[in-house]
């Protein structure tokens, strides 16, 4: 399977100005070597026949003929591949003459799109040369005997229905107002290739690279950006072979500029993951003037990827870069105090309750909190800061709650649930003796009672502590932590939350404080609801329970931002996480995931209010609707009959 990936390429040949024989040779070794290595599609820089710095030769009819000669060449010595080639070279059309790129695939040239915006200034004479786009009067040219469709209104689209569909795009056009390319795009392009022979001067390559990263990202595409290199003449200018390949805004790989040996960059591009995102973006649909075009069918076949050629992060909500992260971080706080800022201005209130565990969740939202009353002015003692202690409470959570509030200046209260829930047993008939889930679930709605009532009687906002990751599994108790006044956390994931409550130690605590969030970050996360062992010790961890946090939240933003279906989850997990979960381990996990996923959306559905911080939230009101009794039974056949392939 290719799991909606296409394996694309740009070369960057060696090559001799004006010398089409000698090109054509590199061309074709070149596409050899891509398809060895499974690339679908190939794309070489402009003029890739030629070189681009031909100059006044280009009006010599004797490189136009040669040029055209060699494409036929190149058809020929490559009939026997499936892989797509897509060079350039001048083609002599309607009485002018066209920079164009031709695509060509099993020894026939599909198409030929001439470049639309011909440059005229700073360095660059083509207009001299070439005509734009818009003067071809014909929709195709002969080419060594064959009529092949011609013009700036053609797509390419697979004929597997794949959502492989691809446009062109030559220089200088990516550099216009509005690229060939949005418009290719809102036709159904999920690909762009552009032929390309930017010259190098100081700071060109940084902007060159936020163009494409930039467009792809509009475009919600993957694009293919191939530049000439350093054989072009160095008469006036230099090439550097600069060559990008990005998805979506990110760019995913890069060649070295200034190499002088031929490159072969080749990254797999996730064009279902594209389709995903067209589906969600109503704007693109609505874009005025969406142009008519020519669709060429093209022959697309998978290959079978078993390692794809770029990265895949593991924790796709934290930013690997640590200065990045903290960024990350800084500005959520700045988003979770905005919103509770404004609850607190709406609703006139001058106090909050948060109940503190001890564990990260509930830390995070403490810290906000305290952040937030700063912000307004507030003393951090209205915060009423209650602690719970109950049946599964340990020393260290304890402890740590304890230091916690104090090193924040809020207000401390104690209050011990283990005789309250005893009564409650007793009201209605429950065995103390029992931990079930009526055990469990009554801790966590009597301190949401609690919670609730001192927020009453002081006139306070209950602050909410559940996290994102928790909402997806449903790892909450209905009407118990599940519920509040305002959610701070509710945009998060745990994964993150683990990195902001490491930020704030770094960059709000110093002392004791700095300390206790040290501690807090070393504790197993655990909802403390089951008694300690016979050493006092946390019996209850949710990881162990639930599995892997990192592995969920990889899952769930794959699956709710981009829809991947479980096949496709696993296999990214896989590589992923290689070395650390084998691929069982991984299905055991998601399995785990689908069920809860779909089994707890009643929870979510009733969600109190809290800040969207990322791409991925659950709230029921914008980001996340869905049936509470939708069924899981597609997503989890689809995970059982992947069982032998991952064995």
């Amino acid at each position: 399977m290719d799991y909606g990936f296409v394996r694309v390429a740009a070369a960057v040949p060696r090559l001799r100005v004006a010398d089409c024989g000698f090109n054509s040779e590199q061309l074709i070794k070149m596409i050899r070597d891509a398809e060895k290595e499974k690339a679908r599609i190939i794309v070489f820089p402009e003029l890739s026949i030629t070189a681009c710095t031909c100059g006044d030769l280009f009006r010599q009819q004797a490189l136009i003929r040669e040029a055209a000669r060699r494409l036929g060449d190149i058809c020929d010595k490559t009939r026997d591949t499936g892989i797509i080639a897509i060079t350039g070279l001048p083609v002599y059309a309607d009485g002018r003459l066209f920079n164009c790129g031709a695509v060509i695939q099993r020894g026939r040239v599909l198409g030929v799109v001439p470049k639309q915006y011909i440059p005229g200034s700073g360095g660059c004479s083509e207009e001299r040369w070439f005509a734009p786009g818009r003067k071809a009067l014909s929709d195709t040219v002969v080419l060594n005997g064959h009529a092949v469709p011609f013009g700036t209104d053609l797509l390419f689209c697979s004929d597997s229905g794949k959502n492989v569909c691809f446009g062109l795009e030559i220089g200088e056009d990516l550099w216009a107002p509005v690229p060939p390319s949005s418009h290719q795009a809102v036709a159904g392009a999920t690909l762009i290739f552009n032929l390309a022979a930017g010259s190098e001067t100081v700071g060109k390559n940084e902007y060159r690279r936020e163009l494409v990263k930039q467009q792809s990202a509009r475009c919600f595409a993957g694009y293919v950006y191939s530049s000439a290199g350093v054989d072009e003449s160095t008469t006036d200018m230099v090439f550097s072979g600069h060559s990008i390949i990005a998805e979506n805004g990110k760019v995913i790989r890069e060649s070295e500029r200034f190499r002088r040996e031929e490159q072969l960059i080749i990254a797999d591009v996730d064009v279902e993951r594209m389709a995903s995102h067209r589906m969600r973006n109503a704007s693109l649909m609505e874009i005025p003037d969406a142009r008519a075009f020519r669709k060429i069918p093209f022959e697309f076949k998978e290959v079978g990827i078993e390692k794809l050629r770029r990265d895949v992060e593991p924790h796709p909500f934290v930013p690997a870069d640590k200065k990045e992260r903290d960024e990350r971080c800084r500005e959520i706080f700045e988003i979770q105090t905005a919103g509770l800022a404004k609850r607190l201005e709406y609703t006139g209130l001058r106090h909050a309750v948060v109940a503190v565990s001890g564990g990260l969740d509930a830390t995070l939202a403490l810290l906000v909190t305290a952040k937030t009353f700063d912000i307004l002015g507030i003393e951090r003692k209205n915060i009423k800061a209650v602690t719970m202690p109950g049946f599964g409470t340990t020393s260290t959570t304890y402890g740590n709650a304890i230091e916690l509030i104090r090193g924040t200046g809020a207000d401390l209260l104690e209050i011990d649930i283990k005789a309250a829930c005893l009564q409650h047993f007793k009201d209605i008939g429950h065995d103390p003796g029992v931990c079930d889930v009526t055990y469990e679930n009554a801790q966590a709605r009597e301190r949401t009672q609690i919670v609730m009532d001192i927020a009453n009687k002081t006139g306070a906002l209950a602050i909410g502590t559940g996290d994102l990751s928790e909402l997806a599994l449903g790892w909450c108790t209905y009407n118990g932590d599940h519920m509040s006044m305002y959610g701070v956390n509710s945009g998060v994931p745990k994964t993150l939350v683990i990195h902001m409550v490491r930020w704030a130690a770094d960059n709000m605590a110093d002392g004791r404080t700095r300390e206790v969030l040290l501690k807090i970050l070393n504790t197993p996360i655990t909802p403390e609801l089951l008694p300690p062992d016979a050493e006092g010790r946390i019996s209850q961890r949710t990881e162990d329970i639930i599995g892997p946090y990192e592995l969920h939240d990889f899952f769930l933003y794959h699956v709710v931002r981009y829809g991947a279906p479980p096949a496709k989850v696993v296999f990214l997990a896989a590589q992923a996480f290689e070395g650390k979960y084998d691929r069982n381990t991984i299905k055991k996990w998601l399995t785990v995931f689908y069920k809860r996923f779909f089994s707890q959306q009643y929870k979510r559905s009733c969600l109190p209010d809290g800040p969207k911080v990322g791409t991925v939230g659950l709230s029921p009101r914008g980001d996340w609707r869905m049936p509470s009794d939708a069924e899981a039974k597609t997503w989890l056949d689809e995970l059982e009959n992947i069982v032998l392939d991952c064995s």
